[in-house]
């Protein structure tokens, strides 16, 4: 399995009892989806291994306490503490509407309502405060905030995400 075959759950931040068990920080709004899983993938040397789940609950929300097989000690936990923790992409939720992964638009067309065809979606930046569709025209990036507000379309079929900007902010990207 490799990393760009999954997406990033969550990390392994604690340990919660002296018999291996660890606290694993969910990077997601619906952390009750992931709670009976039989396996999952953790980044070890940037390698994705394999470990199966003896035993997992929910514990204060966005946490989810687990028992993996085969580790049984203080020791085992400390091991894996700080790890990434991943799923393959097939079992992510079929999202509705408008609603989309980052990882599926990339290669999107981007269509603004006023400016028309503006580029193609070569990334998703969340580091930000915002979200921004990072667009490829023509070899200039222009960059559009994720908002609700902005995006007035999703066509996954056509793979194309309609929009409707501000006046002007395609513009200060073109005009140079």
């Amino acid at each position: 399995m490799q990393k760009k075959d999954c997406f990033y759950l969550g990390k392994i931040v604690k340990k919660y009892s002296f018999k291996g068990e660890l606290l694993i920080k969910l990077d997601t709004d619906e952390p009750e989806l992931y709670e009976n899983l039989d396996a999952l993938f953790i980044d070890l040397r940037n390698n994705l291994v394999p470990f199966f789940i003896e035993t997992s609950q929910l514990h204060k929300s966005d946490l989810l306490r687990v028992k993996f097989e085969d580790v049984d000690t203080e020791e085992d936990a400390d091991s894996l503490i700080k790890s990434d923790i991943y799923l393959p992409l097939e079992f992510l939720p079929k999202l509705e509407g408008n609603k989309f992964y980052f990882h599926e638009i990339v290669g999107f067309k981007v269509e603004d309502a006023n400016f028309g065809f503006v580029g193609t979606i070569t990334s998703v930046n969340d580091s930000t405060a915002q979200a921004l569709f990072e667009i490829d025209r023509e070899g200039t990036e222009i960059l559009i905030p994720m908002n609700d507000e902005f995006i007035s379309k999703v066509d996954k079929a056509n793979k194309t995400i309609f929009v409707e900007t501000p006046e002007g902010l395609i513009d200060l990207y073109l005009n140079e």
